[in-house]
């Protein structure tokens, strides 16, 4: 019976699935899960070797320190600002990409570019063009215009968000071009007859049929921007520019020195945080399709 039963459960598509899920979802918890599970426990703990549970008193500590909330209102600016101008400019490319523009197989292959390559290499060119002596400064002063110092002021937080917008780009454009290749050109043609407008067009199809793609691109773009610390290390550096310091050069400080229950309790609050800013969007985005049905 029990033979039979497991016969009938292998044939099913839902266990084949889950088969083939296996090694994928062994790795996670093995790499991913477990671990994050552990490092929650040690925020708790007063030490990672025979430590006594403290309650909240690490996030308590963790929430007093000024270079914590320094690190965690700069990340949370950055994925303010950078997120909505990834969005629209990355929208606004896939849509005059998908038209019939000139050079338009080059431009493609161009913005694909920085996925494929490795981004120690290329911040070289980018240390070399925003340095005190680069080439950015030496346009500016060739057209009578003083030398920045970027990586120093408040402009290496303009930086950051350059370097951001140009390696995600191509990722979210070619969702974009996918999204915008799915919507039927009889509604263009329909609407077009009806009188409607490019901007009427753009808001009732457009943004209508992308909402899917849409919502996948903001939250990949969230994701990346929590994720900008290796670009803003390698240009700038364990102690980098105020403007710049973010949580994860926090998380990489406190790692250094072994502060092991701060660096557990700061991942387990950006954790949290990131998993609280998914569910409004899907609860935003839940709402938005009940309202256009």
């Amino acid at each position: 019976m029990m033979k039979t039963k497991i016969k009938r459960w292998l044939r099913k598509d839902a266990a084949a699935a889950w088969i083939f899920l296996a090694p994928s979802g062994a790795g996670f918890a093995l790499f991913y899960l477990i671990p994050f599970a552990v490092g929650v426990f040690y925020s708790f703990m007063d030490r990672a070797v025979d430590g006594h549970f403290v309650g909240l008193d690490n996030y308590r500590e963790l929430l007093a320190s000024d270079s914590f909330r320094k690190a965690a209102s700069n990340t949370f600016y950055f994925s303010a600002v950078s997120v909505p101008v990834m969005l629209a400019l990355s929208l606004g490319v896939a849509m005059l990409l998908n038209k019939n523009v000139y050079l338009r197989t080059w431009l493609r292959t161009a913005y694909v570019l920085p996925l494929v390559v490795p981004v120690a290499s290329i911040i070289m060119i980018w240390q070399m063009l925003f340095d005190w002596n680069g080439s950015l400064n030496a346009w500016l002063s060739g057209f009578g215009f003083e030398r920045v110092d970027w990586m120093k002021t408040d402009a290496a937080r303009n930086v950051v968000i350059v370097v951001y917008l140009w390696k995600n780009i191509g990722y979210n454009v070619i969702l974009f071009l996918a999204g915008l290749q799915q919507i039927p050109k009889d509604y263009y043609e329909t609407a077009q007859l009806e009188g409607a407008g490019r901007l009427r067009q753009f808001s009732s199809i457009t943004l209508v049929y992308l909402t899917s793609t849409m919502f996948f691109v903001v939250i990949m773009s969230i994701m990346n921007s929590f994720k900008v610390f290796r670009e803003t290390y390698l240009i700038a550096g364990d102690y980098p520019h105020d403007s710049i310091y973010m949580l994860q050069h926090y998380m990489n400080n406190m790692f250094a020195s072994l502060d092991i229950q701060k660096l557990t309790a700061a991942a387990t609050l950006m954790v949290g945080c990131i998993l609280l800013i998914v569910m409004g969007l899907f609860a935003l985005e839940r709402r938005y399709r009940q309202f256009m049905e």
